[in-house]
């Protein structure tokens, strides 16, 4: 089976990619960096008895600092190696969460309005419409203000992940439901969908066991330039100091301490998480990219 995989096209086309190649080894570092967080990090950037103040503003290895701290430490001590993959971690578990659910949601209304058409695909489109002519950050914006408006002050802290997570899912759900609309208009007239449709079957059936893995090229696309989308929305809105606060350093948090250091020589605070960051995107996007390739060849 390994071997038939490694013969398989999209093999052949990921090897002939260099592009596609260094994007998985970025990724595949960034993300196993992460996950394996609590074995790789020196300290515990969530625990406060793990760092010193008296070790706080220490520069990277190479300009004179403590070797304890490859990349320096921030003006609270904690170590930015430390405080990268916690905070690598928080943003792509958010993200990935955000993502799940803005594709549950966008690919069964838009399943469901392709199918059904009629009143219900005019809602759903109308109201992708309207989302589509408001940026998603500002659709996270509103959706994150609203609900702080409702919970009460004492829930607001114990929440703050999940309402960032349900913010930035609302905001990305619109491309799923196009997308998925649009590929089952084009299936829901072939023989095969339209012989379940004779011998009785259910609607639901026909959607998720016909319809659907014959849709998931484009999906699998979206999901991935999507990933990278919500890891972005939860950076800008923790820069901007809506999401996380200060205690739960994801790398937007950490980006909005460096600012405060920018000019004052620190470099190492704002710019390590930044570059972190920058490379976790664009390795995901080179990756969309080489993926919409595969599934379009048309595009090669």
């Amino acid at each position: 089976m390994f071997a038939r995989l490694i013969r398989s096209e999209p093999a052949y086309l990921f090897f002939r990619s260099p592009a596609a190649m260094l994007a998985a080894v970025v990724a595949i570092l960034v993300i196993g960096g992460a996950i394996c967080a609590p074995w790789l990090a020196r300290t515990d950037p969530y625990d406060l008895s793990t760092f010193s103040l008296m070790d706080g503003l220490l520069p990277p290895v190479w300009q004179g600092g403590d070797p304890r701290f490859l990349l320096g430490t921030d003006d609270q001590g904690r170590d930015m190696v430390s405080a990268i993959l916690y905070g690598a971690r928080l943003s792509l578990m958010i993200g990935l969460m955000a993502m799940v659910i803005a594709t549950v949601l966008g690919v069964g209304l838009g399943l469901a309005a392709g199918y059904f058409g009629g009143v219900f695909d005019a809602i759903v489109m109308r109201v992708a419409d309207v989302q589509l002519a408001l940026p998603a950050i500002l659709t996270a914006l509103l959706i994150d203000g609203v609900s702080r408006g409702l919970l009460p002050p004492e829930m607001q802290q114990d929440l703050r992940v999940a309402v960032l997570t349900l913010a930035i899912a609302l905001s990305l759900w619109v491309n799923f439901a196009r997308t998925a609309r649009a590929s089952v208009f084009v299936e829901r007239n072939k023989d095969y969908v339209q012989a379940a449709m004779i011998m009785g079957q259910h609607p639901l059936r026909v959607m998720v066991r016909h319809i659907l893995p014959n849709i998931m090229g484009p999906l699998l696309v979206i999901m991935t330039v999507d990933l990278a989308s919500a890891i972005l929305l939860e950076a800008t809105l923790s820069f901007l100091g809506i999401g996380l606060p200060a205690d739960s350093p994801s790398l937007g948090t950490l980006i909005r301490i460096g600012m405060q250091f920018l000019l004052s020589g620190e470099w190492w605070i704002l710019w390590v998480p930044t570059l972190f960051l920058v490379a976790l995107v664009v390795s995901i996007n080179v990756l969309g990219d080489f993926l919409r390739d595969v599934f379009n060849p048309r595009l090669r």
